[in-house]
């Protein structure tokens, strides 16, 4: 049924139940509208529109329309004629000098009355001089006032206010603008200059509708355009360009639109919460995540587009408005080519269309020249068109397969040339794969970037390696990467790494194979071509085994170099594998995974010059270990016999799985311990292997793991690697590595607190199956599924348990007390956290005969998923 025109309604319909009724109707009417695909534009403009009509019935109800020199007035958006479910309405009632009590009161029952119909008014009652004197002072209000509206009341009033507004003296076009463009480059800021926010807010994120109301705004306040197509009409929009601003409106428009259709109140955050329900009523579909990953792939490509064309609007109109780049006399760079200031232009109209190879030599220019920071705006609208009008791939012209050569083998292409070449879309018109991970995301917390946006930010990564400066927090790549003899084939395989991704199936066999080709098409070797497609293939190898192997097994280590091969195939995979981590997520990167990686690469490099068929010798590094640290304690005063009596209760492996220098830490205070039946509790004061070591010596006890990860996760810290160790005579010797919540050792003010309440703890022994903090919110809204897997391994006397599930507060706790629950014993934890999941990896044995038998594995498994499930958020 169509909603009645409140202009139509009469006085006794005008009651708040009457008036709350018909908005519920409108409401609906637009919701079912919009769920049947109605043009979204006329929603948005119909909602103004029957605002219009509910404030001109009200303001006539009211009687304002019998007092002289007073008006309504739409501003903001709502000037716009653009309101979606929940937009803010800003108005703006103008009088022509300060009104008496009797209409104030009258005014106040008015908007008392728009609250309480729940719509959110914004209002100003001002006069005309206080519209001038605040809108001179403060931007946003201008720039409201700027779009203000006549909706009822006194007209000249009305354009009194507007010949101020539109006066050269309110805001003059040079100040406006420059205040403008300084409003937008603080709110990007916000967003870290990034359109790729895992929850971006449509509005304000780069590229979303603020920059497009930022270039109407400025086309108002300078060129008289009321309108993207008023601009386009003067002449500073190409029909082109207007269409592609229309379109990427229209499209956020019914996200927000979407958007607002979930909310009670109003917000433009595009959350996990709400972003499955968005796509859905967007109509994208496709099982588990897939239909929010199509949307937010098209979300991302249209703030891209959005982004492109402000940036390159802006500096059309700084040389219009502000005259500057204009007067800059040119630096010709060849006949094509020349540089204005810090950007570079075309000197050749038409170059692009006719000759698009010549699109790579700008960026060839551009890595020369560390001067140019960027692409004129004449010069990006000439690459636009070309890169619209191309009918193939740059990659098919010879020519271009030369000059990206020339790319990837310029020292400095990394700097500026590859990220520029990506975001005016010359990556993608040149490589077909690449236009297919454009604004690819996955609904996860782990991946905080789309995937193209990762791939450039890698290749940012391997740039810094070349600097000594940033040896501290890369040792190992600043050490290798400048002895690479061919740092392109790093760089080749840096763009393939990921590029399989969003098309099903393993994306590193997908990449694998397309970079082979690549690499062949562009004039590689054989085996250099293999060594790209080897790097894109295994380029998780090193992450998972660092993380999520024990890497103290020589096992393991001979595993690892029987797939690296050679020195040369490390090098290149340790570089790929840091500049990865550390592009996925800015908080991934710490002194723990720079240690893990390190010993693994030490241990492999070790391995291969001493040949895969000599391993090494277990017994030779246990006592190559015992000398250093029978050393060390001498020096603290112990006797070789009281060295020796200590450790005949100890079994090798202990010797074998920790250092000289903890065997000496942990060997001191326990042979100074003057209570055996209390335990002993030591934090490293330094950081050990990349954390804080906790080492814990006690009488070994039920459930004993369980009931110290429970109290470190109560203390909010995380354990990401644990060595469980037993005595000849049943003392335990456990060391936990752990990491706080920012992912630094913990603070020596906590150790002492810590320590005791790990006593007391380990004194009350009994861990329970539960939370022992709050889920946080934001994983409330993804799904892990809970698995258990049993690795293959030649040991006979251990098994290893794979495990993945929701990273939740109490999750180890309660796999520890599980474990003892069903009597097997742990001995080693390798405790990785990605996002949201917790792929964890447990050495275990069974009570009475070491490895776990089948029966016992599906027991475990069974038992296991429904105790972690039980723990899940509702």
């Amino acid at each position: 049924m169509h909603v009645q025109s409140p202009l139509t309604l009469d006085d006794e319909q005008l009651t708040l139940a009457s008036l709350k009724n018909q908005l519920e109707m409108f409401a609906d009417e637009q919701k079912q509208l919009f769920l049947n695909a109605h043009s979204v534009p006329d929603l948005v403009y119909g909602r103004a529109e029957y605002m219009d009509q509910l404030l001109q019935r009200l303001w006539q109800f009211y009687n304002f329309h019998q007092i002289d020199g007073i008006t309504l007035i739409a501003v903001g958006g709502y000037g716009r004629k653009e309101l979606h479910p929940l937009s803010d309405i800003d108005i703006l009632i103008l009088c022509r000098q300060k009104l008496p009590p009797q209409v104030q009161t009258q005014i106040s029952k008015f908007i008392t009355l728009l609250w309480d119909l729940k719509l959110e008014v914004g209002h100003a009652v001002r006069t005309i001089e206080e519209c001038s004197l605040i809108g001179r002072e403060d931007l946003t209000v201008a720039t409201n006032l700027q779009e203000a509206r006549r909706l009822a009341g006194c007209e000249e009033i009305y354009h009194q206010l507007k010949l101020i507004i539109l006066s050269e003296s309110f805001w003059p076009t040079e100040t406006f603008y420059r205040a403008k463009i300084e409003e937008q480059k603080a709110r990007h800021a916000r967003y870290h200059d990034t359109t790729y926010n895992l929850e971006p807010d449509i509005k304000s994120t780069p590229g979303g509708l603020r920059d497009i109301h930022t270039l109407s705004w400025i086309a108002r306040r300078h060129f008289g355009a009321t309108s993207l197509f008023e601009m386009s009409s003067h002449g500073f929009l190409t029909d082109a360009e207007y269409r592609e601003l229309a379109e990427c409106q229209e499209f956020l428009w019914r996200i927000r639109f979407a958007l607002h259709l979930e909310l009670k109140r109003y917000d433009n955050r595009l959350t996990f919460a709400h972003q499955a329900q968005v796509a859905q009523h967007l109509g994208f579909q496709g099982e588990g995540n897939h239909a929010v990953e199509m949307m937010m792939k098209e979300f991302y490509r249209t703030l891209r587009r959005v982004a492109e064309l402000n940036k390159m609007l802006l500096k059309l109109f700084d040389q219009a408005i502000l005259d500057e780049d204009e007067s800059l006399l040119p630096t010709i760079l060849n006949q094509h080519f020349q540089k204005r200031g810090n950007l570079i232009e075309l000197r050749t109209e038409g170059l692009f269309q006719h000759h698009p190879e010549t699109i790579l030599d700008m960026f060839i220019h551009i890595a020369n020249d560390s001067q140019i920071e960027g692409v004129s705006p004449t010069t990006m609208r000439q690459l636009r068109t070309a890169r619209r009008r191309l009918s193939y791939f740059l990659h098919t012209l010879p020519s271009a397969r030369e000059k990206f050569m020339e790319l990837v083998r310029h020292p400095n292409a990394l700097t500026k040339a590859f990220s520029l070449m990506h975001r005016h879309g010359v990556l993608s018109a040149y490589l077909p794969q690449w236009s297919h991970i454009v604004g690819q995301m996955q609904f996860d917390l782990f991946h905080v970037y789309t995937v193209d946006e990762h791939s450039i930010r890698l290749l940012k990564h391997i740039r810094i390696f070349s600097d000594p400066k940033n040896h501290e927090h890369h040792p190992i790549c600043c050490e290798v990467y400048p002895r690479l003899q061919k740092k392109e084939l790093l760089i080749l395989a840096a763009i393939f790494h990921d590029i399989g991704k969003g098309r099903g199936g393993d994306h590193s066999e997908i990449g694998a194979a397309e970079a082979y080709d690549f690499c062949i098409e562009h004039g590689l070797s054989k085996p250099e071509a293999k060594l790209v497609s080897w790097l894109v293939q295994n380029h998780l190898l090193m992450s998972v085994t660092a993380q999520r192997r024990d890497i103290y097994d020589p096992e393991v280590i001979i595993e690892f170099a029987k797939t690296v091969r050679d020195e040369e195939y490390l090098e290149f995979l340790v570089c790929l594998t840091v500049a990865d981590i550390c592009a996925t997520n800015p908080e991934l990167w710490n002194s723990w995974k720079r240690t893990l990686l390190a010993e693994l690469f030490y241990s492999t490099q070790r391995a291969l010059r001493r040949g895969l068929e000599n391993p090494v010798d277990v017994r030779e590094r246990i006592r190559h270990n015992q000398q250093l640290s029978s050393a060390l304690l001498r020096k603290e005063g112990f006797s070789l016999q009281e060295i020796d009596s200590l450790w005949q209760r100890f079994k090798a492996d202990y010797f074998l799985r920790h250092t000289h220098k903890q065997i000496a830490w942990h060997c001191t205070h326990i042979l100074r311990h003057q209570a055996p039946d209390e335990p002993l509790i030591l934090i490293s004061k330094k950081a050990t292997r990349g954390g804080t070591e906790i080492f814990v010596y006690t009488k070994d006890q039920h459930a004993l793991f369980a009931t110290v990860v429970a109290e470190l996760d109560r203390k909010g810290l995380n354990v990401h690697d644990a060595q469980i160790m037993t005595s000849k005579d049943g003392y335990a010797l456990d060391t936990f590595m752990v990491l706080d919540q920012n992912g630094d050792t913990i603070d020596a003010e906590r150790h002492q607190t810590l320590t005791s309440h790990l006593h007391r703890a380990i004194g009350k022994g009994t861990p329970a199956l539960h939370k022992t903090r709050r889920t946080p919110s934001n994983l409330k809204h993804f799904k892990v599924k809970t698995q258990v897997d049993f690795l293959p391994t030649k040991s006979k006397k251990r098994t290893l348990v794979e495990f993945v599930a929701l990273d939740m507060p109490g999750l180890l706790a309660t796999v520890g007390a599980t474990f003892s629950e069903l009597g097997f014993d742990i001995h080693g934890a390798k405790i990785t956290t990605i996002g949201e999941r917790a792929e964890d990896l447990f050495i275990i044995t069974s009570t009475t005969h070491g490895k776990l038998s089948i029966e016992e594995q599906e027991n475990l498994r069974q038992v296991l998923i429904e105790n972690v499930d039980a723990l899940m958020p509702h």
